[in-house]
């Protein structure tokens, strides 16, 4: 297991090789109590205001479908980056199948798109603690920061969705969301030394 630590900050990801795989993972706290932080991540409007369009089916062996909200700004950050999205595919669209399910302390589901996502919610007095994971069977490492940076802004705007500021990427993105991705993203760069 390789860890690669771009931890530079308590809320930061780090990034975890293991036999394989890569695991991407966060541990942020939210001064909310758990059942509405697990609203957060299971209902359908709830998603839309920090993270995709929704559909789930809330069951073991249900499915998951997110339309991210942000693609246009995905594909202008990968041709910022030299990356040509056309090349990529369609990274828009997650189906995926949730594979555990233990409300309101752990969803995972398996996607064909970011491969296993897995969202741990534990009281931590009147807040919560998600760990989040994503674990792949391969992250080029174009893509590693690129990632971090990624999940670490939608954990920002989860953070402003849970105290009733919902992110509009039509509007908040040149002001607020892409600043915020860009200095993530060269902290990671840098931490990764990828810089």
């Amino acid at each position: 297991m390789v860890e690669r630590n771009a931890a530079t900050a308590v809320e930061d990801g780090v990034l975890i090789e293991r036999g394989g795989t890569y695991e991407l993972r966060f541990q942020r706290r939210f001064g909310h109590p758990v059942e509405r932080v697990w609203a957060a991540l299971t209902e359908p409007e709830e998603l839309k205001t920090w993270l995709a369009e929704a559909e789930i089916d809330l069951r073991k062996g249900g499915s998951v479908m997110l339309r991210w909200q942000n693609r246009e700004q995905a594909d202008e950050v990968m041709r910022r980056e030299g990356i040509d999205p056309e090349e990529e595919g369609d990274t828009g669209i997650l189906h995926g199948t949730i594979t555990e399910l233990d409300p309101p302390r752990l969803l995972e589901w398996d996607g064909d798109i970011h491969g296993t996502l897995r969202w741990e919610l534990r009281p931590d007095g009147d807040g919560t603690v998600l760990t989040f994971t994503s674990t792949m069977d391969e992250l080029e490492e174009k893509f590693e920061s690129m990632n971090l940076a990624g999940w670490h802004l939608h954990f920002d705007i989860l953070e402003r969705a849970l105290e009733g500021k919902p992110f509009d990427w039509a509007t908040d993105w040149d002001e607020w969301g892409m600043p915020r991705w860009e200095e993530h993203h060269r902290r990671y760069l840098a931490a990764l030394g990828n810089a």
